[in-house]
């Protein structure tokens, strides 16, 4: 397994190497629109009244940007880096990042749009106790005013040949659900009732997507092991890792069957699950990941980076940037198994790549 792993982050580091490379050559498809949280945030949060922003340092301090004018970091990225949604765009061949909705003009609109925000989830009190954030339902409402903008008689055409991509439901827990002095939904609901409510309404936006915008390809991440984060360990201790990955994997497993219930009911689309908790999973030491416990920055009380805070002399040995984000490091090996899976469970039916290539 660890020859495996070790031939893997070659690879890796090979694709790494080529980012930015394509040239005159085309994007795998016309455009990436993107959803989520802080995950995929890249400047969203920034001018938002909320506690739930990245625009300081140390964020972004390993950050390396192939277009210079696109903006000067820290944009508002909750990492040291990039984020596994920036790599994926670099590996379907776009040269440039996808611009966040806060900063999109013109023409930047055409080749994709991230909307993601800091904090959010898909119930839209998740995360609002931090202030405001954009939760998916008006994520969704953002990215019409961005389709009203395409003029192009053949708009719809040229939406199904574009892929979406959406990582969400973190915050419903992390923001939500497991913090039962601030929430009543752990009252109120049990663990699998709570996923089945999330996963309904989950549902409700995805077919928002296909029906009012003509999604075709989407790609839906499911939650990784939010257990093991730093924030949630010191929030329940050693023994509450299990208990709380245990309550993510009945989200996962109800995604899972969304996905196979979507692609059922549908023929002139495909909806995929990528399998973050799986690809997380395992020794990760063979990439150079010992540090699996620590946040790599100094953080304060809402798990965040301080600002010009010092971090941790070996950055690429740490899982986590600050308490709930996952460093650059993570985040390649995350992108590139979601991307092209390595074992037939990172995703489901199929990966990104495969997706990308598909014709409706």
């Amino acid at each position: 397994m660890k020859l495996v792993m070790v031939v893997l982050m070659m690879i890796i580091l090979l694709h790494d190497h080529n980012y930015g490379v394509n040239g005159d050559s085309q994007p795998q498809v016309p455009c990436l629109y993107i959803f989520g949280d802080s995950l995929s945030d890249n400047g969203n949060n920034n001018k938002l009244p909320t506690l739930s922003k990245a625009n300081y340092k140390p964020y972004e301090i390993d950050f390396s940007n192939p277009n210079a004018n696109y903006a000067i970091s820290p944009t508002g990225r909750f990492t040291n880096g990039r984020t596994t949604i920036d790599i994926i765009g670099q590996l379907l061949g776009f040269d440039d990042f996808i611009p966040p909705f806060a900063n999109t003009t013109g023409y930047d609109i055409v080749k994709g749009v991230n909307y993601a925000s800091g904090g959010c989830g898909i119930l839209p009190e998740s995360g609002k106790y931090l202030g405001e954030c954009i939760s998916l339902d008006k994520q969704i409402d953002n990215h019409q005013i961005t389709i009203s903008k395409i003029k192009n008689k053949t708009k719809n055409d040229y939406l199904k040949k574009c892929l979406y991509h959406i990582t969400i439901g973190n915050n419903d827990y992390l923001q939500n659900y497991l913090l039962p002095t601030i929430y009543n939904t752990s009252h109120l609901f049990t663990p699998q009732q709570f996923a089945e409510l999330l996963i309904q309404k989950y549902e409700d936006q995805v077919l928002r997507l296909y029906s009012n915008s003509s999604a075709r390809k989407v790609a839906l991440v499911g939650l990784g092991q939010l257990g093991s984060t730093p924030a949630v360990i010191a929030l329940y201790g050693i023994n509450g890792i299990t208990k709380v990955n245990q309550k993510v994997q009945l989200f996962n497993q109800n995604l899972i069957s969304l996905v196979h219930k979507l692609n059922t009911k549908f023929s002139d689309a495909k909806f995929i699950y990528v399998n973050n908790y799986g690809i997380q999973s395992g020794d990760l030491s063979s990439l150079g990941l010992t540090n699996v416990s620590e946040s790599c920055c100094e953080t304060n009380n809402i798990g965040l980076c301080i600002p010009s805070s010092t971090t941790c002399d070996n950055r690429t040995s740490y899982v986590f940037w600050d308490e709930f984000h996952t460093t650059e490091t993570l985040n390649k090996f995350t992108a590139n198994r979601s991307y092209t899976s390595l074992h037939a469970s990172d995703n489901y039916p199929i990966d990104i790549k495969h997706l990308a290539q598909l014709q409706f």
